[in-house]
């Protein structure tokens, strides 16, 4: 099929784009393209295996009740934890549920949206490529 989506990008509505940008920068995003408004209007950011778009919000915004949650891999949990407890983050505790035992840890952003952060190193990567290349 040749007439189909290349990348997928969530645009977010939010109240405040430039502290939206300052938190998911400590995760590893960068910016790489906005309106260049003050304040500004979108911003577009990008990691590696992803990317957000910000949308500053002309109403007050619920984010609860946008059933959203980001769902975010790290090859190191605990150092990523330990970077942002560093940086005044309000981080939880890591879990270990059983759908994801390696460990994951879910925090609200500045806007109150939901992120689940997993880890996922180079076993997990081995395990999950094994599963499935049994079911081919």
């Amino acid at each position: 099929m040749t007439a189909k989506i290349g990348y997928s990008t969530p645009m977010l509505h939010v109240t405040n784009i430039e502290r939206s940008i300052r938190f998911y920068e400590l995760l590893g995003f960068a910016t790489v393209d906005t309106d260049r408004c003050t304040p500004l209007g979108w911003a577009r950011l990008h990691c590696e295996g992803g990317a957000l778009m910000f949308l500053r919000a002309e109403e007050p915004m619920d984010p609860s009740a946008q059933g959203l949650t980001l769902y975010m891999y790290t090859p190191d949990l605990i150092a990523l934890r330990e970077h942002l407890l560093a940086n005044g983050v309000r981080v939880p505790p890591i879990r270990h549920p059983g759908y994801m035992p390696s460990g994951e840890m879910e925090l609200v952003d500045p806007n109150g949206y939901a992120v689940a952060i997993a880890h996922w190193g180079k076993s997990e990567q081995e395990a999950w490529e094994k599963r499935i290349g049994a079911k081919t």
